[in-house]
């Protein structure tokens, strides 16, 4: 069936799509390759949407952890260029 669904011979049902994507764990999004979360796995998803949940000091401070990660991540890339 798969091989169907690839050759565009069958349509995916969007139950057969989601029960694929939580298989995967991925996003329905991801895997259409459509979307503006189509790049996000959905353990990356839940977590931005477990953060919209906390108080919004809690929200500020994880956040500016998040930023400073990356801030060193990416300067961190930089110089080993």
């Amino acid at each position: 069936m798969i091989g169907k669904y690839e050759r565009e011979e069958a349509v995916l049902s969007i139950e057969v799509a989601r029960k694929i994507a939580n298989t995967f764990e991925v996003t329905l999004d991801y895997l259409s390759g459509e979307g503006t979360s189509a790049s996000f796995d959905k353990k990356i998803v839940k977590r931005i949407q477990q953060i919209e949940g906390l108080l919004e000091d809690d929200k500020a401070h994880l956040l500016a952890i998040i930023d400073a990660y990356l801030r060193d991540a990416y300067t961190r890339k930089a110089y080993e260029s």
